[in-house]
Order: C-alpha cells, then sequence, then structure tokens
C-alpha cells in the first residue's frame, strides 16, 4: 500500500498483442481510487528494435522493465534461459516496488516468469484468461501452471471458469469477467480509405504464428496458407517471436512481390482493419486468437488454421476451422465469405471486463481475508 492508501497492482506486459488486451485492465487500474497502477515492460517488448516498449511507454508510465529474450536466439531451449532471466529479474523488481498484488494475462513465458515470482516470493497473483484450451502449443501447459500459482482467477467465459474450479481452485476467487479483447472495440473506427489502399486493400488478412515446430515446418505451413489464398489481395502480418519464426519469415520473405507485406500493427489499427476488411466482404486466415475472439465480435469471419487453437471456445459460422492444406484451407474461407451462413454470438462477455477487473482487485485486497490467500489449497 502506498503513502496515499491506495493498493499497489502491478499489470505485466511482455507482447505487442497481450498489451492490446490488458490496456482496458490497466486504464480501469489507474482510474480506481483505492488502487495505484505500475506497468511493467518485460520479454518481447524489449527485443530490439523494440517498437513494442514504445507503445507501451507512450500510454503508460513505466515502473520496471524486464529484459528476457536475446535478439537473434530462438528456440524452446533458448525459452527457458529467458524464463530464468525473467523470474530472477522479477524476484527483484517485486523487492523494489512492494506491489500487493501482480497481475498477468495468458501463458507466455513472460506471464509464467512474473507468476513464478510472484508464487515463490509471497505476492498475491491475479490470472487473467485462465482456464482456457489452446491445444496446439507447449503454452497450454503453461497457463495451467500459472492457473495452480495464482490466487484470484479471471477467466473469460463460464467453461474456462468450470475448468479452473475442476483443478482444484476455490470458486469465490474465480470470477468471470469476459474477456478484455472485447473491450473498447466499439469505440475503434473502420479503416479509412487511404490506410486501406496503403495496405493493398486486402481481401485476406493472413497472420500465422509458429506452434514450436522447426524452421522448415513451419516454412511449409506458412507457404500452404499463402497457396490457398493466391486468388485473393493478401496483406500478411509478422509471426510472434515465438520458436519457429524464422521459418515463417523466410517463407514471407520469399513471397510473390503482389503479397502486401507488414509488422505487427497496434491494437487499434489492426482491429480497424478487421472491421474494413469484414465490411468489404474478406476475413482474417491464419492461427491467431483474434480470429477466435476479436473477430467475431466486430463481424470479421476468420479461418483458423491447424491446431494452435484447438479446444478453444469458438463462435460457429464466424470462425471456420481447416487443416494445413490447401483444399481445406479454401473451403473453410468459402464458407466463412458466405454471407448465408449461420452466425452465432461469442461468449467473451460484454465489454467491460477492465472496469470489473479493477473493482475485483480493490474488493479483494481491502477485504479482511486477502492475507489468507497466500496460502492455497486444493479445494478437493
Amino acid at each position: 500500500m502506498n503513502e496515499n492508501g491506495q493498493h499497489k497492482v502491478m499489470v505485466v506486459t511482455g507482447t505487442r498483442a497481450e498489451f492490446g488486451l490488458l490496456r482496458s485492465v490497466m486504464h480501469a487500474i489507474h482510474a480506481h481510487p483505492a488502487l495505484e497502477l505500475y506497468v511493467v515492460a518485460a520479454g518481447s517488448h524489449l527485443v530490439q528494435p523494440a517498437v513494442t516498449f514504445r507503445e507501451v511507454k507512450a500510454e503508460f508510465a513505466i515502473a520496471d522493465s524486464i529484459p528476457m529474450q536475446t535478439a537473434g536466439k530462438v528456440g524452446r531451449l533458448h525459452d527457458v534461459e529467458s524464463l530464468g532471466k525473467g523470474i530472477a529479474r522479477f524476484g527483484r523488481s517485486y523487492d523494489m516496488n512492494s506491489p500487493d498484488m501482480v497481475v498477468v494475462l495468458g501463458d507466455r513465458i513472460e506471464a509464467f516468469a512474473a507468476a513464478s515470482a510472484a508464487s515463490v516470493g509471497g505476492v498475491l497473483l491475479a490470472h487473467i484468461h485462465g482456464g482456457d484450451r489452446a491445444e496446439g502449443v507447449a503454452d497450454e501447459a503453461m497457463r495451467h501452471a500459472i492457473t495452480k500459482l495464482a490466487h484470484v482467477h479471471f477467466p473469460a467465459t463460464n467453461m474456462s471458469a468450470k475448468r479452473i474450479v475442476k483443478m482444484g481452485e476455490d470458486p469465490q476467487q474465480v470470477i468471470v469477467v469476459g474477456s478484455p479483447a472485447i473491450d473498447g472495440l466499439d469505440a475503434i473506427n473502420p479503416m479509412g480509405d487511404g490506410a486501406y489502399a496503403e495496405l493493398g486493400s486486402p481481401q485476406v488478412v493472413v497472420l500465422m504464428h509458429p506452434i514450436g515446430r522447426d524452421d522448415d515446418q513451419e516454412a511449409a505451413a506458412m507457404q500452404t496458407v499463402l497457396d490457398a489464398v493466391n486468388d485473393k489481395r493478401v496483406l500478411v502480418l509478422h509471426p510472434n517471436l515465438d520458436p519457429g519464426r524464422r521459418g515463417i519469415m523466410n517463407t514471407i520473405e520469399s513471397a510473390p512481390i503482389e503479397v502486401q507485406v507488414r509488422p505487427g500493427l497496434p491494437r487499434d489499427i489492426f482491429v480497424g482493419l478487421l472491421k474494413r476488411v469484414g465490411a468489404e466482404g474478406g476475413a482474417l486466415v491464419g492461427n491467431s486468437s483474434a480470429g477466435l475472439i476479436e473477430a467475431s465480435a466486430i463481424g470479421c469471419p476468420s479461418v483458423d488454421i491447424g491446431d494452435r487453437q484447438s479446444g478453444r471456445e469458438r463462435c460457429e459460422g464466424w470462425t471456420m476451422h481447416a487443416d494445413e492444406s490447401v483444399d481445406p484451407i479454401r473451403e473453410a474461407l468459402k464458407l466463412a465469405l458466405d454471407p448465408n451462413t449461420p452466425r452465432s454470438d461469442h461468449p467473451y462477455g460484454d465489454g467491460t471486463s477492465g472496469p470489473q477487473i479493477a473493482s475485483q482487485i480493490a474488493q479483494v485486497l481491502s477485504g479482511p481475508e486477502s492475507g489468507k490467500l497466500l496460502r492455497k489449497r486444493c479445494m478437493y
């Protein structure tokens, strides 16, 4: 607690995509009279040229930065080294800043490092988007490990909440808030004509992330996607920094000249692009969770390729699944773009996750039982 009687809440962000989801949570914590926001930028934000770190710094005061990954070192064993560095540095940051609670989202190594340090260091931990299934990557295990380290849980859906309770967590500390990915979507306008034309007026936006395979396998998967959409105007966005990125980038760098290629886009621009693509009768194609969550909420159909999002809840009609083969991808895209395809509602909340999370954190930290939460018990 600070000198003004506010509880110090540290929110950890490690990537541009996850920062986009956490922004509404950070703003809500900052606005809450009982809370003081501490933002820590870690991991991928700090890999040179560190463009995304500057995006975080432009919007929030940064209490600390935690370097983990090293540029050019990609692979699961390099991730082990990065994880170890991160745990040690987070421990020092907690000692320096004395947070009353640490907040992490998802399943990446940045969140796992912060969660591990909080658990061992005796700091209350809140976890957003726990209980989800995304079986196609090794991060699935880290998501559930973070759940077992966390003291307070903010799942996005009722189904995810049920999984957390089945893992032995206290039902009273499992609070369904929806996904912060939905927060603020209504306030973002579709991309304007000029910016859309500069990106090649795409009919299809491709966003494929690696799933931990070797570079040749990832390159082949990316080539299959490009072959499947080669009759469309295509914009390809760079993948994240997970193992296998180099293979995907090799394919992107050898793509035909008519394929537009851009690095990852800031969230507001990305959402505005998807709104425009959806309005133009296009789709998002790849294996990003944005295809299952944000895209379905804003009316942009998507094709989910491969196993990366296997098990995650999806909106029937808005998100079509396809194996990593040309013909299934083309058939799924055809169905996604068909205006007669029945569409279901998404299960990810009403767009008020950030304020709900801030309010619940304030209640937990001001409650008489907050100190007892550190002593976790399995509830079965």
